[in-house]
Parts: C-alpha cells; sequence; structure tokens
C-alpha cells in the first residue's frame, strides 16, 4: 500500500506530465497556425502554462494539502465539458476551426483529464 505521502508525490509526478502535455499542444497549435492570435502570443502562454503546471506540481508535492488537491481536482474538471464537446460532437467554442483539430485530440484529452482526476482523488481522500 503507498502512503499519504506517496499517493501526493505521484499526484504531483502526473499533473506534472499533464502539464507538459498541454505544453506541447499549445506548442503544436502554435507551430500548425491554428492558435488564436486575439489571445496573445504563444510564448507568453507557454511560460505561462510552464509556470502553473511547475507551481501546482511543487505545491501537491511539497505542502501535501486535501484542501489543495481538492481544489485542483474541481478546477480541472471544469475541462471535462469541452473535451467532450471536442471529442464527440466537433462544436467546441475554441475559437478555432473545429475541424481543424481532430476528435481524437480531445479524446485523448478526456483521457488524460480523468486518469489525472484519479490521482488527485486518490491522494485527496487516501484511497
Amino acid at each position: 500500500m503507498a502512503t499519504r505521502s506517496e499517493k501526493f508525490r505521484q499526484a504531483a509526478i502526473v499533473y506534472l506530465h499533464v502539464g507538459i502535455l498541454y505544453e506541447a499542444a499549445v506548442y503544436v497549435f502554435w507551430r500548425q497556425g491554428i492558435l488564436p492570435e486575439a489571445r496573445g502570443p504563444a510564448w507568453v502562454w507557454l511560460l505561462v502554462g510552464a509556470l502553473i503546471a511547475g507551481m501546482i506540481s511543487y505545491a501537491l508535492w511539497r505542502f501535501q494539502k486535501t484542501w489543495l488537491v481538492l481544489s485542483i481536482w474541481g478546477l480541472h474538471a471544469l475541462r471535462i465539458p469541452v473535451l467532450i464537446e471536442g471529442a464527440f460532437f466537433q462544436t467546441a467554442h475554441t475559437g478555432v476551426d473545429a475541424a481543424q483539430i481532430p476528435s481524437a485530440f480531445y479524446l485523448t484529452a478526456l483521457l488524460i483529464v480523468l486518469i489525472n482526476l484519479g490521482f488527485l482523488a486518490r491522494a485527496a481522500f487516501d484511497l
């Protein structure tokens, strides 16, 4: 059985990997020319995303607070409706032509988010 501390560390590592995947997606969108320019320069979003993913992973690893992991779980769960819409209905309101992003992208992101939510819940409830 994993200890409570190990579960928080695992959740931190999984969240860091999710952050890396999101960073890679932003980079690929930028290189493909499908990142909305109205939201600012891509390098700013890449930097902000890396900082946020790093800080959240560090906080999960270092502080191991239930309220923190549940807050992150709640915010991360907000991604699910957009991912379901993109995976199954191709009408996502992302500011990007839905035809440019394959539904497999959204389906894969949905799977990754659900795995991450599982690790976060496991740490929060010491399952």
